[in-house]
Order: C-alpha cells, then sequence, then structure tokens
C-alpha cells in the first residue's frame, strides 16, 4: 500500500508521536505490513524536485496512490486563497496540492485533530481560517466538503488526537492494507472505533478515586481529577489508557487531566483546562451516558463510603495509608 503524508498547518506532533511506535524497527514494522511510505517530510530522504516529481507522478496517475496522510489543519486563508502556506517550490497553495491528491487517493487520512478538526490551529479569531478535511470543530464540511469520498467509497479517516497515538495511525495504516476497514469501522464522527469506542475513562488508574468521588485538590494529588481539576475521561473518546504511550504514560497518569484532545472544538472548551466547570457546585462534564439525577445521587452515596485510606491519599502525592491485609479465601 503506498502511502504518502503531507504536512500542513500544525507543529508536527503527530510525526513525533509516530515515532514513538512500539516497535523496534519502524520501517521493518511498516514494511512487513505491505505499507510502502512513498513519502513523509520528516522521515524520507528525498526532497525537492525529487518530491515534485514524486506528486506529478500521483497526479498523472503513474504512481497509484492508496492512502493519503494529511497531518495539521489546512489553511485557507487569506480571502480562501490559502497563500498562508504554499508548498515551497511549486507556487501553489497546500490546499490545492491536498484537494488534487485526495482526488486520486483510495484513502485518505486525517491524522491528528487538526487535520480532522481543525484543532488548535482554528482556535480563537482563527486568522488563517483553518479547518480539518472534511470537518470544521463538529460540523461537515471542512476543505474537501462533506459529500467527499475517496476511492474507497469512505470519507476522511479521522484518527484524531493531539498528538495522535502512534498506534491508531499505525493499526489503522495496517488494517487498510489488508483491507480488513469498511464504513463499519468508523464512529458517528468517522475516527476508528478500535480506540473510539473506548473512553479515556477505561483504565485509568484513578478509577478507585472515582468510584468514591474522591477527588484531587491539586495537581500532585493522586485522587479523581474530574470534579475539581477539568478531566473529561468520562466524556472522551480513546483507549489512552487501555494501551498508554510507550507501554507506560498517559495524561491522566503524568496527573494532567484528560482535555478531550480527540474531541472536536477541544482547543476552546469554555474553561481553564485545568478548572472543572460547576453549577451549584455540581461538575457541568458529566459521564455521557449517564442522567444526571442519578449521577448526583451515586456520587453522594459514594463520598458518604469512601474508606479513609481512599480519602487521606486521593490529596497526597505518594500513599499515605497502603490498603489492609485480610484474607481473601473461603471457610
Amino acid at each position: 500500500m503506498n502511502v504518502l503524508w503531507l504536512q500542513s498547518g500544525g507543529c508536527g506532533g503527530c510525526s513525533m508521536s509516530l515515532l514513538c511506535a512500539d516497535t523496534t524497527d519502524f520501517q521493518g514494522h511498516l514494511r512487513d505490513a505491505g505499507i510502502h511510505m512513498l513519502w513523509h517530510p520528516s522521515l524520507s530522504l528525498a526532497s525537492g524536485e525529487d518530491v515534485l516529481e514524486l506528486l506529478q507522478s500521483v497526479l498523472d496517475d503513474r504512481t497509484r496512490l492508496d492512502a493519503l496522510c494529511v497531518e495539521g489543519s489546512l489553511l485557507r486563508g487569506p480571502n480562501g486563497s490559502g497563500r498562508f502556506h504554499m508548498l515551497a517550490g511549486t507556487g501553489l497553495p497546500m490546499i490545492h496540492w491536498v484537494r488534487e491528491l485526495a482526488a486520486k487517493a483510495k484513502h485518505v487520512l486525517a491524522v491528528g485533530s487538526c487535520a480532522a478538526w481543525g484543532g488548535i490551529t482554528a482556535g480563537g479569531d482563527n486568522p488563517t481560517d483553518a479547518c480539518g478535511l472534511q470537518y470544521e470543530d463538529d460540523r461537515p464540511g471542512g476543505l474537501l466538503g462533506a459529500d467527499f469520498r475517496s476511492g474507497s467509497g469512505l470519507p476522511v479517516i479521522n484518527v484524531a488526537g493531539c498528538p495522535t497515538h502512534p498506534s491508531w495511525v499505525i493499526d489503522t495504516l495496517m488494517a487498510l492494507a489488508a483491507n480488513a476497514f469498511s464504513a463499519d469501522d468508523l464512529d458517528p464522527l468517522a475516527r476508528p472505533r478500535f480506540y473510539a469506542d473506548q473512553l479515556v475513562h477505561h483504565g485509568c488508574t484513578r478509577n478507585e478515586y472515582y468510584e468514591f468521588k474522591a477527588s484531587a485538590e491539586k495537581p500532585s494529588d493522586l485522587g479523581c481529577m474530574m470534579e475539581h481539576m477539568g478531566c473529561k475521561g468520562t466524556q472522551v473518546h480513546a483507549d489512552c489508557n487501555i494501551r498508554p504511550w510507550n507501554g507506560e504514560g498517559s495524561c491522566t497518569r503524568g496527573g494532567y487531566a484528560c482535555i478531550a484532545c480527540t474531541e472536536p472544538g477541544f482547543q476552546e472548551p469554555g474553561h481553564p483546562f485545568h478548572q472543572t466547570p460547576k453549577i451549584a457546585g455540581i461538575p457541568v462534564g458529566l459521564p455521557t451516558d449517564m442522567p444526571k439525577a442519578w449521577f448526583v445521587a451515586l456520587a453522594s452515596l459514594s463520598k458518604s463510603a469512601t474508606p479513609k485510606r481512599v480519602k487521606h491519599n486521593a490529596v497526597a502525592d505518594h500513599l499515605v495509608e497502603k490498603p489492609a491485609i485480610r484474607r481473601t479465601r473461603l471457610k
């Protein structure tokens, strides 16, 4: 499967994340899966005229393009000209090349939340008129339009995240290379279901604190960060705590609240990332599939039953009280 990777308006963080793929031989990993990287701006040796010749050969149907990966938001400004981001040596804006190449590709992937929804680049007044490939935040459209379909009949595959997890990218490409990916494998926002059907909350190491509503009060505390620290892990679609980065890391494991980076509009939550907005002391953002009245009742009951150990450890930066030793076998 021939893969072409372009970087548009972004920080390059998704490419940096890709290098953390859980393998000792990155190139060999792709090769063994039948994936051939035609070109990547950071990982390939070719540059200048060689790359322009490659792009033209795709447009002329001399080189087959199976998957076009776009990283970074698409900069349509100023005034729809796209001239805020020109592809060097061509005299043409990046959005021109993306449109032309997407029309030739069997599959099109938005790698990261910038390419998927517009992301950080589209925040604030959005002076560059940045957008995603097929979405503007949660509104279908973007650069290619809501009706765009690649040669396979699929919409843009949104491998969202800021940055996206390397395994989400690799697993998606491997599934496409094996012809084992269909429209049924996409969620309603066109994200791959193998990670988007999970919640960040699943597998979180702080789940005992969540169960008893024993909350952290400052960044170094061990407790659940939902009530005070802005964590949205119970609402956000990703498997970060099931398949952590480098086998170890995730935002919540590192003491940082989940800021919903796989979701449209995460860059402008309407409140500080590290604070939980509340009404009458109740967090506004509650678990997505639980009625608020039930949650309030459950939280009240849970807090009244919180073990002293959990309560004390929640507001400490280390285990103050260890779990009691009890016999577990039955008589």
